[in-house]
This record gives structure tokens, sequence and C-alpha cells, in this order.
């Protein structure tokens, strides 16, 4: 996820500098099509009113008058066409973009596990030191107890012994001892 993410972000940071430009052209060449289509359509018109004086016959008139009609459907479904077109199109943007945000998503969930872990190290290594310097402290001041309290050196090995099991034995609950 992080190459596919690094690779996301190179391609955003390169769109945002066409992306204007971009816009501009596909709405020219949107607007050109669209005059194309409303220019052939109008000639279609005028052709068919040329033809509306030579026809005198009844079943001419109405050949003449289904064609048209046909125009008419065929102008409004060019412009359903041209709308549709539009919303494919934002659908197929938003369906690239969905893509990309879900691996931008899961890169940012990645990171967030990852901080954490390391944060509880962190908050543990802290936990281990303060608790080694605590224990430096308690050891400093024994040895600075004066001389004649200070037991003979294999008894200070025997208590530095129990005072480990102290601390285990300080887990166990009080109604248990």
């Amino acid at each position: 996820p992080q190459a596919a993410f690094a690779h996301l972000a190179l391609a955003f940071r390169c769109d945002v500098f066409t992306l204007r430009q971009r816009v501009q052209v596909e709405k020219r060449a949107r607007d050109a099509a669209e005059e194309n289509i409303q220019e052939e359509l109008g000639q279609c018109r005028a052709a068919l009113e040329r033809l509306g004086p030579s026809c005198t016959d009844v079943g001419c008139k109405e050949m003449l008058e289904q064609l048209q009609r046909s125009l008419a459907v065929l102008a409004s479904a060019i412009e359903r066409a041209t709308s549709a077109a539009e919303k494919l199109g934002a659908v197929h943007q938003e369906a690239r973009m969905s893509r990309a945000a879900e691996v931008m998503v899961q890169h940012v969930e990645n990171l967030k596990r990852h901080h954490m872990r390391e944060h509880a190290e962190l908050e543990e290594m802290k936990r281990l030191i303060q608790q080694n310097s605590r224990n430096r402290q308690l050891a400093e001041t024994q040895d600075d107890v004066e001389p004649r309290l200070r037991p003979h050196p294999l008894m200070r090995t025997f208590q530095q012994g129990s005072a480990r099991r102290r601390v285990s034995i300080a887990v166990i609950p009080k109604q248990l001892l």
C-alpha cells in the first residue's frame, strides 16, 4: 500500500498542474460537438421547410410532418445522450477516485497501527526506565546507611534477593498472604 500511495500522491500532484487546462480543452471540445449537432439539426429543419411548399400531395405533407417530428425527437434524444454521457463520465471518475481513496485510507490506517505500536513500545520503555531508576535510587539509599547499621555483605546479598521477591510478592493480593 505504501508504494501505491506514493504513486497516487505523485499522480495527484502532477494532475493538479494540468487539470485546469484539461478541463478547458474538454469543455471546448464538448461545446464544439454540441454546436456541430445543432448546426446539422438546423440544416435539416431548413431543408424540410424548403420542401414544404413543393409538397402538394397529402401523403407527401404527412411524410414531411413525420420527418419534422422525428427531427424534434432526435434533438431531445441528443440532449439526453449528452447529459447521460456527462453523468457516466462523472461516475467513472468517482470509481477511479474511490479506488485511489481506498488505497490512501488503507495506508493511513497502516500508519496509525504502526504509530500505536511504537507508542506502546515507547510507553513500556518509559515504564521500565522509571522502574530501573527507582530500584537504583533504593539501592543507593541503602548503601548510604551508616556503616555500623550496614549489614554483613552476605546478609545484603540475601536481602537483595528477598527485595526482588518482595516486588513479586507485592503483586499477590493481601487476602492470599
